[in-house]
């Protein structure tokens, strides 16, 4: 990645709440010009308000925006003054935001989230009441994971799509007022972002023929979401990727676990969480450990002692005492 990475993010934060009424558009495109996003405004809504808040770590830039109505432009010009050569993702988390770029056009809707292309021009419609998240990295975090974004510079991952929920819960944590409070907690998260982005927009690509971090983020993925199956096994995995049971192995070996042990530590979190929740007071202890893939009580019993030094039953009521 280009550029070093400091301690502690630079935050700026911009409104036109501080600006006379008909000086709030000039301010806004003062705001713009002097922000991470090298673009151009075009025209505004008579009553224009608007919000910027951004965060600067490194080479990296974050953003939560809100604003009325409004259009902007990223033209030749702008291109050619930005420092870098980079990718720029947006969240909608409220209203709709209409973007071209290369004879393309999309629409974001509530939870869409676009990626565009930094070395080429674009424009924007943003609706009245828009909210969005906005995250600026080095293309080659972006193209070295997902080489196929470079045929399609505008690129739309919707609301629904496989991924896209977690790639949203990254957005949201990297631009939200409790932001990672130092700049190597956002590059691990920027750097999570990207696989999920990539895994995000792979729709026509098998997941045998993704890079390598990719297949892991996938695979771990999934695990997540079956560790309630007692019969998730590593040749399980393999059958649902179409890759080999070796491939399996070797992806867990790049975080230095087993497929086993990340298997059990995960069950086992899950299990600890819920032996504290309010809401699963009325589940018996066995029902917790069935309910998340656990066959055996015993084995259960045993192997939460191990991990916590505390057996279930003593760590659940340390919490009612």
């Amino acid at each position: 990645m280009n550029g070093a990475i400091t301690a502690r993010p630079r935050v700026d934060i911009w409104s036109t709440a501080s600006a006379r009424e008909h000086e709030r558009f000039s301010y806004w495109c003062e705001a713009i010009g002097r922000s991470m996003f090298n673009i151009s405004m075009e025209e505004a809504s008579e009553r224009f308000t608007a919000r910027l808040t951004t965060r600067r770590t490194g080479a990296l830039g974050f953003a939560r925006s809100e604003s009325s109505d409004y259009r902007m432009v990223r033209s030749r010009r702008d291109v050619d003054s930005a420092p870098s050569d980079h990718w720029t993702i947006y969240l909608q988390m409220r209203g709709r935001t209409i973007f071209e770029q290369a004879g393309d056009m999309i629409t974001l809707d509530r939870d869409d989230i676009a990626m565009l292309a930094g070395r080429m021009p674009f424009r924007a419609a943003f609706s009245p009441g828009g909210l969005r998240a906005v995250a600026k990295v080095p293309r080659q975090m972006i193209d070295h994971r997902a080489p196929w974004l470079g045929r399609h510079p505008l690129h739309r991952i919707p609301a629904g799509a496989q991924f896209a929920d977690l790639a949203r819960d990254h957005l949201i944590a990297l631009t939200a007022d409790e932001a990672p409070p130092d700049d190597a907690a956002s590059f691990v998260l920027a750097e999570n972002l990207s696989n999920l982005l990539g895994l995000a927009s792979a729709t026509d690509v098998s997941t045998s023929r993704l890079q390598p971090d990719l297949q892991l983020e996938a695979l771990l993925a999934f695990c997540r979401q079956n560790l309630h199956d007692c019969e998730l096994t590593p040749q399980r995995v393999a059958a649902h990727f179409g890759i080999s049971v070796r491939t399996v192995h070797l992806r867990f070996a790049r975080i230095e676990q087993t497929f086993g042990r990340w298997l059990l530590e995960h069950r086992l979190d899950a299990c600890r969480a819920a032996l504290r929740d309010e809401r699963q007071r009325g589940a018996n202890i066995s029902e917790i450990a069935y309910r998340w893939g656990f066959n055996d009580l015993s084995h259960f019993n045993k192997v939460f002692r191990a991990r916590f030094d505390t057996t279930p039953r003593e760590w659940r009521n340390a919490a009612i005492e």
